[in-house]
């Protein structure tokens, strides 16, 4: 039995008739009867019996009506708990972010959202290879993930909104002599040693494509993922990378040249479940996220 069968059931205790039901619900009568039919299956004993021209229940039936009106009650309340808590403003809403990332976003949302009645972030790290962020949504609510300008769109089973599509540059000593130029082509850094990430991780693609772009393999003398890091190896003269723009902290000691020849760019886009966003308070999240990618792009 579901819901339907058990308020058709109810309807016909108080209308008296298969046709009188149909009219009140905005059915065809045959709908109302196999409705009945399917009732009385999951039932042992008659629901109903005919009195003349009327169909009646039966002491079951009106037992089971009866019931019905609980059931309703309940789900009623149900509904409206579900309503008070899509429509709360407030509430705990988890976001996850790849490093640098979670470095640019983080403050700034938590300065955001620090007013009585504002949404409770719970913020994570995670650093995933690219085609495992999408998993991430069954945890979160909200995850930042990383893809670059030419890859693939993120799967139709998550909803994505992006946040920044951000240039990666050349980062290198200030003292390097390629710092002396304006923008650098494959060909100025194919013969450097280079700080890359892990593979698998979007920016694996823009080396690639700096390779074949140079005619060369790159000497990949390091691999760290972690960008602070790998601004810290930059400065110490381990090699050069690419670097995003305006997510990671300026060095003192590092200087950023825009490459040319190659397409250098990713997009940050912000990844959910399409029902989380049913929740006032991951929409104000997801709002505050962009007028932070506003405020960092801007810097």
């Amino acid at each position: 039995m579901d819901e339907r069968q058990l308020r058709i059931l109810r309807e016909l205790g108080e209308l008296g008739s298969v046709t009188a039901v149909a009219e009140a619900l905005l059915v065809t009568p045959s709908a109302i009867s196999q409705q009945l039919r399917l009732l009385q299956r999951s039932i042992p004993v008659p629901l109903t019996e005919r009195r003349g021209r009327r169909l009646v229940l039966t002491d079951a039936g009106q037992t089971l009506a009866g019931a019905a009106i609980e059931v309703e009650s309940a789900l009623e309340r149900a509904r409206r708990s579900v309503g008070e808590f899509l429509d709360r403003p407030d509430g705990e809403v988890s976001v996850a972010a790849f490093h640098s990332a979670a470095a640019a976003f983080f403050p700034l949302l938590l300065r955001a959202l620090a007013s009585d009645g504002a949404p409770v972030p719970r913020l994570a790290d995670e650093d995933v290879p690219q085609e495992e962020f999408p998993r991430l949504t069954q945890e979160y609510d909200l995850v930042l993930a990383h893809r670059l300008d030419h890859a693939p769109p993120w799967p139709h089973t998550v909803s994505a909104t992006t946040l920044l599509r951000e240039p990666l540059d050349v980062a290198m000593p200030a003292t390097h002599p390629l710092a002396a130029k304006r923008r650098v082509t494959p060909r100025d850094v194919a013969d450097e040693p280079w700080i890359t990430v892990h593979d698998g991780f979007p920016v694996m693609a823009t080396i690639e494509a700096i390779s074949a772009a140079a005619g060369k393999r790159l000497h990949l003398a390091h691999r760290i993922n972690e960008f602070a890091v790998v601004a810290e190896a930059v400065a110490a003269g381990g090699g050069l990378a690419l670097m995003p723009r305006w997510t990671t902290r300026p060095h003192p000691a590092l200087t950023l040249r825009p490459l040319s020849g190659v397409r250098a760019r990713r997009h940050i886009d912000a990844l959910h479940r399409p029902e989380r966003t049913a929740r006032t308070a991951v929409r104000t999240v997801l709002h505050e996220l962009h007028k932070a990618a506003r405020t960092i792009q801007e810097r």
